[in-house]
């Protein structure tokens, strides 16, 4: 992508402008590296901001950084800083020294990292993992300093590591092409796949894991790719052998034309993602993991149509693997486990509809209790449109129907009645009272309560029948 003389300078905020201007005026220089300049060469714009400071030692950049604003040191020890810009105070960038690193034993984070004014640009660039994240930018003279092509790597959509002797050393780095893939469409070079299925990963902390799984989920258009892409780097077999084992697993060819498990997998997982941008965050990452997960089960049940009840084991295994429970005090475990269970309902409850079975509301309630009725829609909903063929949300839509008119989106409702409610009709406190109200509650529940005055009038009437 090329860009016109002017457009370069003009995307960048006068205030990184002006403190790479006043680094030159004190013998340095300042480069943008790193996701910011690998944006603007894609033509996608970014405020995310790195900049790497030569031939400044760090006592001087330090002061040169407090004239801009406040500045917390993130590793002394390496030279990282946070600046936050005193005439943009909206405006947070990360600035370094050019690093050296060297192993120092087995681990993600086992390295030892020192900053080096004095490196030249080629040799700071080499730490880098990919060719398109080493490519630098000095804004002021608007140069690219790209030694490794990533630029061309850009232009073919390619993920290929800067330096395969560096790039092993950290198993972190098969992930994140993982989440690049997804993100940016990309494919992974063959040469630089072959290192990564080589990689050990089971130096990777959890929480790393994640972090590279939730770009890889929301970050993308396409998550299948990121899917493909973890299957071919050998990612699932070493750490997620729950979704490793849909690879091949047959589907039921009548219902499921695309072939096996895996590809359906994938093909809902692009469904799914696009169902969530109006969500919240956790509900977000909610759809597209019970989405991930909800056909675990197929390779475990002995039946494969009856697989739902057999995929909450997996599903709360792989959970376990990325050791995730709450996200912003939602709880994406209980509510993910029960949209696996749960996923096949919408169909199944339309099936007997027609077939002239009653689905009541008193059963919309209840299952309101266990999951968000909203969630379950678009799980189920993602399910249906990922399949080959022409399929349409038939079951869903009436599902969805039912649950916008019975208010149930979220939640079921709350009890109209409470345990005062009870001892205020003379009952003493004990287990009679919880009887009372949830005996009561699974008539509010049936429709057959509805206000306040009938449930109490409901609880009187089992006080006086003893």
């Amino acid at each position: 992508m090329v860009f016109r003389k002017m457009s370069i300078r003009n995307s960048i905020t006068a205030a990184v402008i002006e403190f790479c201007q006043i680094v030159r005026d004190h013998g340095g220089r300042a480069l943008l590296v790193g996701g910011f300049v690998r944006d603007l060469v894609r033509g996608v714009p970014s405020n995310d901001y790195d900049i790497e400071v030569y031939a400044i030692p760090p006592d001087r950049l330090r002061t040169l950084l407090a004239a801009f604003g406040s500045v917390n040191a993130v590793g002394e020890a390496f030279t990282v800083y946070k600046l936050r810009f005193r005439s943009q105070p909206d405006l947070m960038v990360d600035v370094s020294l050019p690093r050296r690193e060297s192993r120092t034993g087995r681990g993600h984070r086992s390295f030892a990292v020192t900053g080096d004014p004095s490196m030249t640009t080629e040799e700071a660039a080499r730490r880098r993992d990919f060719t398109i994240n080493a490519i630098m930018l000095d804004p002021l003279n608007e140069e690219f300093i790209d030694p490794w092509d990533g630029r061309r790597d850009i232009e073919r959509a390619l993920l290929r590591a800067v330096d395969p002797a560096t790039f092993v050393e950290d198993s972190l780095r098969v992930l994140r092409a993982v989440q690049f893939a997804a993100r940016f469409d990309y494919k992974v070079d063959e040469s630089t796949a072959e290192l990564c299925r080589k990689i050990d990963l089971s130096d990777l902390p959890a929480e790393r894991i994640w972090g590279e799984v939730e770009k890889w989920l929301l970050a993308s258009e396409r998550p299948s790719i990121g899917l493909r892409v973890a299957n071919q780097l050998d990612v699932t077999r070493k750490l997620w052998p729950e979704i490793w084992r849909l690879d091949g697993c047959p589907q039921d060819p009548g219902v499921h034309p695309e072939g096996d498990v895996f590809t359906h997998t994938a093909m809902v997982l692009d469904q799914a993602r696009l169902q969530v941008d109006d969500l919240s965050k956790p509900k977000a990452l909610t759809v597209m993991l019970a989405a991930l997960c909800h056909d675990l089960g197929k390779p475990l049940a002995a039946d494969i149509k009856h697989h739902d009840l057999a995929g909450i084991g997996p599903a709360q295994s792989l959970l376990n693997r990325f050791k995730l429970f709450t996200i912003d005090g939602y709880d994406v475990r209980s509510q993910v486990a029960g949209l696996v269970r749960h996923h096949l309902k919408p169909h199944r409850w339309f099936k007997s509809q027609r077939s002239g079975e009653t689905i009541t509301d008193g059963d919309f309630r209840r299952l309101a209790r266990e999951i968000e009725l909203d969630l379950l829609y678009r799980v189920a909903r993602a399910d249906c449109l990922g399949r080959a063929g022409n399929f349409k949300p038939e079951a869903e839509e009436w599902f969805a129907g039912r649950v916008r008119e019975l208010g149930l989106e979220e939640k079921a409702p709350d009890a109209l009645l409470l345990g005062r409610h009870v001892m205020a009709l003379g009952l003493e406190p004990g287990p009679r009272i919880g009887e009372i109200t949830r005996a009561v509650y699974e008539k509010q529940l049936d429709g057959q309560v509805a206000t306040l005055d009938e449930a109490i009038d409901a609880a009187r009437s089992m006080i006086d029948q003893g």
